[in-house]
């Protein structure tokens, strides 16, 4: 299983796993799925706090943004809390030992950041009743299992906005790592953005079936320039699209993290994933035996997605235009799937006056008009 492996999710959509409980807006808390929090930490000891991950924490993408995210909550809580990690986690069963380990060594919360935890951190939260568990992009939960994850659709749309204005070919290259939901509610959150500020333009994607694999993106890139693109984009964990633009001489958008830093005028802005405040927020509910099992589904509003800084090439009626739709998004009176919106055969999949529900994103398995090409089978 890879870390956001949505095939079973999209399976198991009408059963009981309660897609039906993510709600719209500011409040993405579970209705009615609060649970008791587990044993309370002993006074005057620092609450030791274990963390999952499924790559490098130098690879500059997702695990990366997680490991940022520890450090905030290291240095907003300081001798409060004692963290480890363990990276390069694969999501076989290692995982298990990986995560069962951690609770024998005494850390009474563990973050599991990867989907394919999923199975194996529920196994061991069966047998660690005192340890509470937050498991990122999964949907089971239990009185000591929370899960969470970003409204990544929001920053998505936004740098589809500025990619649809800085264009002159209007062909733009966007880099997958599986087509499953989350993935290809991505492309099309973009596509719509784009769409907003150019309706001619076009998204072409090609898929590497990869999470972390910098030989695959750049050739991905390449491919992708070589059919007209002159601005990428990326659902991808490595720098390599960014830095082939900075080479190619076009536009790109990192993801995950700021990549300014590897493509000084290629890098138009990142879609940014900020865990700090969440991490620390957990890590307080636990020490104050306030914690309840909930799921945390957040976007723009609640801190924990957003772009990066955007750059100075972007013109600045255009950059108004972003910050206006950013500031629409954080009040709640915009959604990126807001109605009328076709897929690709230009059928109304959601309606005028309408958004596209929670269960409908965490199930997409369709393109939105303006995507280019089908979408293939994951390779297993």
């Amino acid at each position: 299983m890879d870390r956001r492996n949505f095939l079973k999710y999209v399976t198991l959509a009408g059963s009981s796993f309660a897609l039906t409980s993510c709600v719209q807006g500011k409040n993405s808390k579970l209705p009615g799925e609060e649970s008791p929090s587990a044993s309370p930490v002993a006074v005057n000891e620092p609450l030791k706090v274990g963390f999952v991950y499924v790559g490098p924490v130098g690879n500059f993408g997702w695990t990366y943004a997680h490991d940022l995210g520890r450090r905030d909550m290291e240095a907003n809580l300081n001798d409060k809390v004692k963290t480890t990690f363990v990276e390069n986690v694969n999501e076989g069963a290692d995982a298990e030992r990986i995560i069962r380990q951690l609770a024998l060594d005494g850390n009474k919360l563990i973050f599991t950041t990867s989907f394919g935890y999923m199975n194996p951190t529920i196994k061991v939260a069966k047998d660690f009743g005192d340890v509470i568990f937050e498991h990122c992009a999964g949907y089971k939960r239990a009185t000591n299992v929370g899960t969470y994850l970003g409204r990544f659709e929001e920053p998505r749309y936004l740098t589809g906005m500025i990619a649809g204005k800085m264009t002159k070919s209007n062909v733009v290259g966007f880099i997958g790592a599986y087509p499953i939901p989350e993935v290809i509610r991505g492309i099309s959150a973009f596509t719509q953005g784009m769409r907003l500020t150019n309706p001619q333009a076009k998204v072409k994607v090609l898929w590497v079936q990869s999470w972390y694999d910098p030989s695959k993106e750049r050739e991905a890139a390449i491919a992708l320039v070589n059919s007209g693109a002159d601005v990428l984009t990326q659902h991808t964990d490595s720098s390599a699209v960014v830095q082939l633009a900075e080479e190619k001489g076009i536009y790109a958008f990192g993801y995950n993290s700021d990549m300014s830093k590897f493509a000084q005028k290629a890098h138009l802005t990142s879609i940014i994933n900020k865990w700090g405040k969440f991490y620390t927020d957990k890590a307080l509910a636990v020490m104050s035996n306030t914690w309840k099992s909930q799921n945390v589904w957040d976007g723009i509003g609640q801190g924990i997605v957003d772009i990066s800084p955007m750059n100075q090439a972007i013109p600045v009626e255009v950059q108004q235009l972003v910050n206006a739709k950013r500031d629409e998004f954080i009040q709640g009176t915009a959604h990126p799937f807001d109605g009328p919106v076709k897929d690709q055969k230009g059928v109304v999949r959601v309606p005028k006056g309408k958004v596209l529900e929670d269960r409908g994103q965490l199930a997409m398995d369709w393109y939105v008009e303006g995507v280019e090409g089908s979408i293939p089978q994951r390779k297993l």
